[in-house]
């Protein structure tokens, strides 16, 4: 993806550090798409803090985790490609149809308004998805990686566009929705820096912004760090509104009842999942409200977020869910997830150029790919044999767009007609391997 903007612009959206002059915008279309721009800048990250634990040998960074991070990630994007934002549609609608005072677009007023607003929006927004269930499940995903590093950051929900829309309405009584769309994206963008351990405190600034220390409490599984510190950038929110709690003992990541899995998508439906499970074995009417409306410990008898006492006291070091899978198939998923990552970015820039139906066969592939990494991350039989399917579909999708001439044939797509033909005859091999060995297993049973 072409990115026209300089290594010191990029670094300063990741921090927030614009001026209102150059991040103020007449009309939506003319706002930049800061979260898309930033690939480039989440790489970097990732790859400088990923090179540090490589270095200092900590473990702070698991290829499976990783993988599945960005996965969710990616996935939590991909509908974005072909459904309009919900969140821009609805906000556009109130501020032609209900807006009270129309504020200058190129004010700093405005701009300084609008970035409290967004950011008082995200804690109220932040704090009821975890305190309301049906919101949890469309947030839990965030919370579901055992590590803490910028690529955990990426980990992010497909269901949570469509709880978070509501809380910024307000705004669109008097704030342009250009001016808006901009906090909004650099909001997002500002969270992604603060998922690290290597930062431990910013001295002064700890009691006004949203810092790496306050979010690793946010992201604990910890007694301590349930249900606090849910600031988006300024973390004076949770102090105002008591939600606030300092880093104390070392904290331990993840859900308080781990997933044990590295298939996005099942990070993605696990809890909604459960969740309807919960709702089939309510009785009452009245309980079944309460198990979406009230928080996810709530259990009937018990107070509205559940008790404390009912969560798992955990302290570190704490065992993490990981699999062993050999070193060749840990480089065989690396290379093919790249793959995806680099298709998903030319799919960006040339999505005008394909039919809608064409649009959503890709999607649809590249999802179910993302879901397939993670079940050969975890080892699973069943997912050699959906590889192996897989490579297939690539295989004979490419024999039919070639035949239709949608596309000329380079030596790039030579190389990957290769490698997937490869790919299906060592799937093709081990699946066999794999039928002969439960048919002999049955055998002897």
């Amino acid at each position: 993806m072409q990115v026209n903007v300089s290594l010191m612009t990029g670094l300063r959206r990741m921090f927030y550090l614009l001026t209102p002059e150059e991040a103020s915008f007449e009309e939506t279309k003319d706002v930049p798409k800061y979260i898309n721009e930033a690939f480039p800048f989440f790489v970097l990250f990732i790859v400088i803090e990923s090179g540090i634990s490589i270095y200092k040998k900590d473990r702070k960074y698991r290829l499976n985790d990783s993988i599945t991070s960005i996965s969710a990630g990616l996935m939590s994007r991909l509908p974005m490609i072909v459904v309009p934002s919900i969140t821009m549609a609805t906000y556009v609608w109130i501020y032609n149809t209900f807006n009270i005072i129309t504020l200058p677009w190129n004010s700093a007023w405005t701009w300084w308004l609008c970035f409290l607003g967004v950011d008082l929006g995200y804690y109220w927004f932040h704090r009821l998805a975890h305190e309301v269930n049906f919101m949890w499940a469309g947030h839990q995903a965030h919370h579901s990686s055992e590590d803490y590093n910028f690529s955990t950051a990426l980990r992010q929900s497909v269901l949570q566009n469509y709880t978070s829309w509501v809380f910024y309405l307000p705004l669109a009584l008097f704030i342009p929705p250009s001016v808006f769309l901009a906090h909004n994206e650099l909001n997002i963008l500002y969270q992604f820096w603060i998922h690290t351990q290597y930062i431990k405190s910013l001295g002064p600034l700890e009691y006004i912004l949203n810092t790496p220390s306050h979010h690793r409490v946010h992201h604990g599984r910890n007694r301590y760090c349930i249900d606090k510190n849910y600031a988006g950038t300024l973390i004076i929110w949770d102090r105002i509104f008591g939600t606030f709690a300092p880093e104390d003992e070392e904290v331990v990541y993840g859900l308080t009842h781990p997933l044990g899995t590295f298939d996005a998508a099942e990070v993605q439906i696990a809890y909604p999942r459960y969740v309807i499970e919960r709702l089939g074995d309510m009785t009452s009417v009245g309980d079944k409200f309460k198990c979406i409306l009230y928080g996810p410990g709530w259990s009937p008898g018990k107070p509205r977020t559940g008790e404390i006492g009912d969560i798992p006291d955990v302290k570190a070091p704490a065992k993490q869910y990981d699999v062993s899978v050999g070193l060749f198939l840990n480089i065989y998923v690396s290379v093919h997830f790249i793959l995806v990552l680099i298709g998903h970015q030319l799919l960006i820039v040339n999505v005008a150029g394909f039919n809608q139906m064409s649009v959503i066969s890709f999607l649809v592939y590249m999802g179910f790919s993302l879901t397939i990494f993670g079940q050969l991350l975890d080892g699973s039989d069943k997912g050699s044999v959906l590889e192996l399917v897989r490579c297939l579909t690539f295989v004979f999708g490419d024999i039919i767009l070639s035949k239709y001439g949608l596309y000329s044939n380079g030596v790039l797509l030579q190389i990957l007609r290769f490698l997937f033909i490869t790919s299906a005859g060592l799937w093709f091999v081990k699946c066999k391997n794999m039928f002969l060995r439960n048919r002999n297993m049955k055998k002897v049973d």
